[in-house]
């Protein structure tokens, strides 16, 4: 079956997410714009997954608790789990490898923390936008320590990728998958970077904003959309089932 997805959703917890950015307005969205599966991924924490992983539960929709990692050299790095008990526990240890940077919310936003009703319950007091001290060469082997999987996120912009931070991406790196955020330059970068041939390459919307949902363009395609079977395709190389959808 065709499986809609976008694996590279923010809320409002992080800081330059809009606080209409709710587990409910999310996973809402993403129904009416005809997802299968999502996953939440906000800037080095995983603090709203049990919320909209709930929301999303309420409405048949499969939500993937992620974040997006910020690395030592600030690449930013898809981590995506296979259960909220794994995800917290890599969101506790990534919290202690940020620096103890306060946020200010007239600056950079509330980082509101909800309940899968909309209910603010809280806030984060530290700034969740600054690098980790996880290197990129060392955040496969963190991710997988912790059942998950990663991939660079939106290789093809000129800012926290790792194409415009380090300029290469190679075997090195350990990376099955690789983010691009505008498909009509991934001919161009296979020719540039031939290693991403060897990759999974996906797409996703990187929304901040609701209006940033977009419409579905990309499809995989699985037997179900279990979180296991994610994980099966994007922990295998090539792109073989990936392609454009009808839309």
């Amino acid at each position: 079956m065709k499986l809609q997805y976008d694996f590279h959703i923010h809320s409002c917890l992080s800081p330059c997410g809009d606080n209409d950015m709710t587990p409910q307005n999310i996973v809402n969205m993403s129904q009416i714009m005809g997802y299968d599966v999502i996953a939440l991924t906000d800037h080095n924490t995983c603090g709203n997954c049990p919320a909209v992983m709930k929301a999303g539960e309420k409405i048949g929709l499969t939500v993937i608790p992620g974040m997006e990692l910020c690395t030592s050299e600030e690449v930013h790095v898809v981590c995506l789990f296979p259960d909220l008990e794994k995800a917290m526990a890599f969101s506790d240890y990534v919290y202690t490898t940020l620096p103890p940077v306060k946020n200010r919310p007239s600056v950079f936003g509330d980082q509101l923390i909800c309940d899968e009703n909309d209910e603010v319950i809280g806030t984060e007091e530290k700034l969740l936008i600054t690098a980790s001290s996880i290197s990129c060469m060392k955040v496969v082997e963190v991710v997988t320590e912790y059942g998950g999987v990663c991939y660079p996120a939106h290789i093809d912009r000129s800012s926290f990728s790792i194409l415009s931070n380090l300029g290469t991406i190679d075997e090195s790196f350990g990376f099955n998958c690789a983010e691009i955020y505008d498909m009509t330059k991934e001919q161009e970068l296979k020719e540039k970077y031939p290693y991403l041939k060897n990759l999974r390459i996906i797409s996703d919307s990187d929304a901040h904003y609701l209006e940033k949902m977009r419409i579905p363009e990309q499809y995989i395609e699985l037997s179900d959309k279990t979180i296991y079977n994610v994980f099966e395709y994007l922990t295998n190389k090539g792109d073989e089932n990936f392609g454009s959808s009808d839309h």
